[in-house]
């Protein structure tokens, strides 16, 4: 019974539903940027490069039933979705770090205590100079 109670507490912690749902959400907004790719932005980039469908982009090795087919245009349009989604996330979280500082206020630094050395150093240094 331990394992099972172990088990519940980790699942009902703040963090771990926190992730959850960031995970959900992600995966619906990676849904949203793939379909902004592949419906508006590669016919925009497409048309700029006289036509192009990036998604049928692939180059065959070999012939018959066993050619490897490499599908860079895929890959290009995943590039791209990875890029529109690390640049939503960063802005994302950019907006949250100025959110917590306005509600917190700026952090006060510590000051940085000084290595007993120096100190003896610095003790030196005045009683040499009187």
């Amino acid at each position: 019974m331990g394992l099972v109670n172990e088990f519940k507490e980790f699942a009902t912690k703040g963090n771990v539903m926190d992730m959850a749902v960031g995970v959900i959400i992600g995966g619906a907004f990676g849904k949203i940027v793939t379909s902004l790719v592949d419906n508006v932005l590669m016919p925009i980039v497409g048309l700029f490069t006289g036509g192009v469908d990036f998604s049928g982009l692939s180059a065959k090795f070999g012939e018959g039933e066993n050619a490897a087919e490499l599908k860079y245009g895929a890959f290009f349009q995943s590039v791209i979705d990875f890029l529109i989604i690390a640049f939503c996330i960063f802005i994302m979280v950019k907006m949250v770090n100025r959110a917590r500082l306005a509600i917190e206020g700026p952090e006060e630094e510590e000051e940085a205590k000084t290595p007993e050395d120096i100190e003896l150093l610095r003790e030196i240094r005045d009683s040499l100079k009187k």
